[in-house]
């Protein structure tokens, strides 16, 4: 996986500990691009030191909350995240940053290191090493069928897209983009992120969107002719 200027290929190219930023709704996936808007003073903290070091940060979400009890597990935190290169930061000159992650792979949370030095949270993680490794898993996408719920979609909404741009993307490109613009919630964009290999993350988008128009038109009358 080459993000920015910095390759990871192997084990230990991906350090055992990493500062964490719990991030509600949000999804990095590997090879992607996120960009963010960084004020809480903890994580300014975090950031400076992270561009001191390896520029490399996990995103992870909060625990999900169970619908039917409105209760979540003990631990806080989803289990699975998304590590991040800063591939551009920027200072906004009234405390803000602005800056890019460039998704490297996705990890497991091992455990929470206990410090009290740091204002931010530091787990120890176990990576997900196939996302380092170069494959060609776009030939195992529907893509016809992912084109096809996404534009239903954008009808059903009216919204309109660059199709020119969207046929030149990859397949791979288009799967993990089309999952961090998708509007759903936090439970969808967890689903997405652990998905086992693109086809599947392909497929669970396909029925995320199928479902969602599904509901929308259950509410509204029909919405596609």
């Amino acid at each position: 996986m080459q993000v920015g200027n910095k390759s990871y290929r192997v084990e230990t190219d991906i350090p055992e500990q990493v500062p964490v930023f719990p991030l509600s709704g949000a999804l990095l996936l590997p090879g992607a691009q996120l960009p963010l808007n960084i004020f809480e003073p903890r994580y300014l903290s975090m950031l400076d030191d992270a561009m001191s070091s390896d520029r490399l940060i996990g995103v992870i979400q909060p625990a999900l909350v169970d619908t039917k009890t409105g209760k979540g597990p003990v631990e806080d935190l989803c289990r699975v995240g998304c590590l991040g290169r800063i591939t551009s930061f920027a200072e906004t000159g009234d405390g803000r940053y602005v800056i890019t992650l460039g998704g490297v792979c996705r990890f497991r949370i091992g455990e929470e290191l206990v410090q009290e030095r740091k204002p931010y949270r530091i787990c120890r993680i176990s990576p997900f090493l196939g996302d380092l490794e170069a494959g060609d898993e776009g030939k195992e996408v529907d893509r016809k069928a992912l084109l096809e719920s996404f534009r239903a979609y954008l009808e059903a909404n009216d919204l309109e897209a660059d199709w020119s741009s969207v046929e030149r993307a990859s397949t791979e490109s288009l799967v993990n983009s089309l999952s961090m613009m998708s509007p759903y919630g936090p439970a969808e964009k967890q689903a997405l992120l652990e998905a086992d290999n693109l086809k599947i993350r392909a497929e669970t988008l396909i029925a995320i969107t199928e479902i969602a128009l599904a509901r929308d038109s259950d509410d509204h009358g029909p919405v596609l002719q």
